[in-house]
């Protein structure tokens, strides 16, 4: 029924950091040859934490596109815009708070986890509670049915589910639908007409998933079907009326493997990133500087690279030959701590470099870049107002 597309977004937090590049971008840059793809810059949900300090949002938004074009996403295959440039997305969650019961917002695993961590902020506001809701609107805007989420996101892709589900089941129901829908089986011809009838009623008596999967797959094959017809018969298989927002999937992504500076996780807040797009001698002095196994006080001290926060980027960056020879250089103090930094300075300068060149033409010429989110922008309205106006009509509000 729906495009197999997928939607992500990123709160502008200004340069992005190699962490973000091995836990976000790598796939996204994957994702966009194989799915319609949509990345958005959630400058919105900035506000849900930053809203006394908007002054940092606008910069912020210019640094984190260019980071991405410097890493690789590519806007001839991917849709890139900001979200508060597309306001169907205030409107569909404005829409959508009308029919939110209340603890399903209270009852979210991040509310109340965000409201510890960032206990030096007030966050008892609507736009706090509210942002899962928000971010279900940036999903269902779009009918993306892919959702690129770490584990713990995964409550928020099926908070979205139910909302689908439910708006589905309180405003599907159009005049005359059941009518509409046994016209529409017709058009599917006498063969694929039963074998529909077959399948639903698997389904619906049964429970039979495997029928559902097939009714659905039968009906993706229809090309001679409008969009309307499909819709209908899509919410007729499952017993409910016309589906109008798509139940979104969650793509699990691994977590990113890049440590910071000093071990921990490579974040802002710990001071230990490298950005993506840092100067060559600053990279170089900060992998020099990093600490290393405690034991190793004089170079003939042998030490133990597990508990070496270096060994952590040989991880990520060595092949198995080099993995051994740290191993076997550091354990017998054949190697010091300098010798055994050189290869990952190597490593992430010879990753950087592409970025670096890639940034370099959209910070000669920051136009490019408004360019490309104009256009994304413009795609991404045409895709939401679209949305939008069978949202409208199913709450009734259609009136001219």
């Amino acid at each position: 029924m729906f495009t197999e597309r997928v939607l992500s977004g990123m709160r502008p937090t200004g340069r992005l950091h190699l962490g973000h590049y091995h836990g976000v971008l790598k796939n996204w840059i994957k994702l966009q040859h194989e799915y319609e793809c949509l990345f958005f810059v959630a400058d919105w949900h900035a506000l849900t934490t930053h809203y006394d300090t908007p002054d940092i949002i606008e910069q912020s938004v210019w640094d984190m596109v260019i980071d991405w074009l410097a890493a690789g996403v590519d806007p001839s295959r991917a849709t890139l815009f900001i979200q508060s440039r597309v306001p169907e997305h205030a409107e569909l969650h404005l829409l959508l708070s009308m029919m939110t019961p209340l603890g399903w917002l209270e009852r979210m695993p991040t509310y109340k986890d965000q409201q510890e961590k960032l206990s030096g902020k007030d966050l008892s506001t609507y736009g706090f509670l509210g942002y899962p809701l928000l971010q279900a609107a940036d999903i269902l805007i779009y009918r993306a049915n892919q959702v690129p989420v770490g584990e713990d996101q995964v409550p928020h892709i099926e908070f979205t589910r139910e909302l689908a589900r439910r708006f589905n089941h309180l405003y599907g129901r159009e005049p005359g639908f059941e009518e509409k829908a046994e016209a529409a089986i017709k058009k599917l011809g006498g063969k694929r007409a039963k074998l529909y009838e077959e399948l639903r009623t698997r389904y619906q008596q049964e429970g039979d998933e495997e029928a559902l999967e097939s009714a659905r797959a039968l009906l993706n094959d229809q090309h001679n079907l409008s969009l309307g017809d499909r819709e209908r018969l899509f919410g007729y298989l499952e017993g409910g009326g016309k589906m109008i927002l798509a139940e979104p999937q969650a793509l699990l992504t691994a977590a990113s493997k890049m440590p910071g500076l000093d071990g921990q996780k490579m974040s802002k807040s710990y001071n230990n990133t490298i950005s993506l797009r840092e100067d060559e001698d600053s990279v170089a002095k900060k992998i020099r500087t990093m600490p290393t196994d405690p034991a190793r006080v004089r170079r003939t001290d042998p030490g133990t690279p597990s508990i070496c926060p270096v060994w952590q980027f040989h991880l990520v960056y060595s092949e198995e030959g080099r993995k051994e020879w740290v191993r076997q250089g550091c354990t017998s103090a054949g190697i010091g701590c300098l010798e055994c930094k050189q290869p990952v300075i190597d490593a992430v300068l010879e990753e950087q470099k592409p970025m670096r060149e890639r940034a370099q033409m959209y910070m000669d010429d920051p136009t490019l870049v408004r360019n490309i989110i104009s256009d994304g922008c413009e795609k991404a309205r045409e895709l939401a107002s679209e949305t939008m106006r069978d949202v409208r009509e199913a709450m009734g509000l259609n009136y001219g």
